[in-house]
């Protein structure tokens, strides 16, 4: 059963994301980091991390968009501000499509969500920072059956306490 950590927008943090990262990297397959880290790529704190670039990233050895597997999970992980997500899902999802990915993992909103269009699963872990909602800083974590006929997403503070109002739960299949 896959299970991923969903991080972003922690915008400078790094004891946070440590603690974070020390909390699962030992319970997790994948840790992704969707932009504005404003760390460097070979920064411990995102040592392990799949990372992508923010706009505030001034790293720009980090990719501004990466995908992979993870089970029968295509992952597709932009920052968002190249894909205008602020307004509209659907370039990311253009780009997930024409990359097969199943999983569109995004940033840049600060705002905390899951939502299935389609085949298609668009996670926003929210910012551990600078939250821009009624909900505190937070991350997310997907788990998934092999069959992905039962996936959650659940998201947390920074803290580790569920945001139980946030919790999704779908199928891909």
């Amino acid at each position: 059963m896959p299970k991923i950590l969903i991080l972003s927008d922690s915008h400078g943090w790094t004891s946070e994301v440590s603690e974070i990262k020390d909390r699962y990297e030992n319970e997790v397959d994948t840790m992704i980091h969707c932009g504005d880290s404003e760390l460097d790529i070979d920064s411990e704190e995102l040592t392990d991390f799949k990372a992508v670039q923010g706009n505030m990233d001034m790293d720009f050895r980090l990719p501004e968009e990466i995908d992979f597997k993870v089970g029968n999970l295509h992952f597709f992980v932009t920052h968002g501000h190249l894909f205008q997500i602020k307004s509209t899902l659907m370039p990311a999802s253009y780009r997930a499509e024409e990359l097969g990915a199943n999983v569109i993992c995004f940033g840049h909103s600060h705002v905390a969500g899951a939502e299935k269009i389609k085949d298609q699963l668009f996670i926003n872990p929210g910012s551990i920072r600078q939250p821009r909602s009624a909900h505190p800083g937070s991350y997310a974590i997907l788990t998934a059956d092999e069959q992905l006929e039962n996936i959650e997403v659940r998201f947390y503070t920074k803290e580790d306490q569920e945001i139980s109002s946030l919790a999704y739960q779908t199928s891909l299949t």
